[in-house]
């Protein structure tokens, strides 16, 4: 029996065909461990244990990664507000989504990667991002050049000034525009931080591997980010 999935590109239904069958990979946004797991999140994880569960019983082999943001404004935000580390503060969410996990009866992800377990990998697509023109540093900070790349918007359906009237954006004199996105910020004193030097260019063949027969999330940082490789 075929499997139909909705194409945000395509705007319909189209059958799903994986590139090497049956594997199939599927890469969901998980949680900033900041608090605790709300209502919202566990709507998320249950689609997709769903998901994933119809495909192992259709005959499909899955691999489910899920990521976790361990490091974050809003963490060091919350670690200063308790008066506690940070990395103490991401074990202790940590803990507890899994034991949400646990009581909801949603499985792990088979690769469930930190934020900060791949800073370096993260260094490397930026600077190809910025070889490509498509990033620029300021202040110390780097972001993501909305209007360099020509097709941002199109899975989600909007052009970019329709984007710039609803989107909520963090006020800066360091952007070229209102909608660019910080992809790598400078530490403040007392945060946590990494040496960053920018010079490893990535190649087109390197980030198609990121995306190929990926099922995304319709979350909008992913939208954003999925078509960045390309010009």
């Amino acid at each position: 029996m075929s499997i139909f999935i909705y194409n945000s590109l395509s705007r319909k239904k189209e059958e799903l065909v994986p590139l090497n069958y049956p594997k199939v990979n599927i890469y969901t946004c998980g949680v900033t461990v900041y608090d605790d797991s709300h209502i919202g999140h566990a709507r998320s994880l249950y689609i997709f244990d769903v998901i994933r569960r119809y495909l192992k019983y259709s005959g499909f082999d899955v691999k489910f990664v899920r990521n976790i943001t361990d490091v974050d404004d809003k963490i060091i935000n919350r670690a200063k507000e308790l008066k506690v580390e940070w990395q103490e503060l991401v074990e202790k969410y940590i803990s507890r989504y899994y034991e949400d996990l646990k009581a909801l009866g949603i499985e792990k992800g088979d690769f469930e990667p930190r934020a900060t377990e791949n800073i370096p990998e993260m260094i490397k697509y930026i600077e190809g991002l910025i070889q490509k023109g498509y990033a620029y540093e300021s202040g110390g900070d780097v972001y993501f050049n909305v209007r360099k790349f020509i097709g941002y918007g199109k899975l989600s359906g909007q052009s970019i000034d329709e984007m710039q009237k609803g989107v909520r954006v963090e006020s800066s004199d360091l952007k070229k525009d209102s909608l660019d996105f910080a992809l790598w910020k400078k530490s403040k004193p007392n945060e946590p931080k990494w040496d960053a030097v920018l010079e490893i260019e990535v190649s087109d063949e390197e980030y198609e591997k990121l995306v190929k027969d990926a099922i995304q999330n319709n979350d909008e940082d992913f939208i954003k980010l999925n078509k960045l490789g390309k010009s």
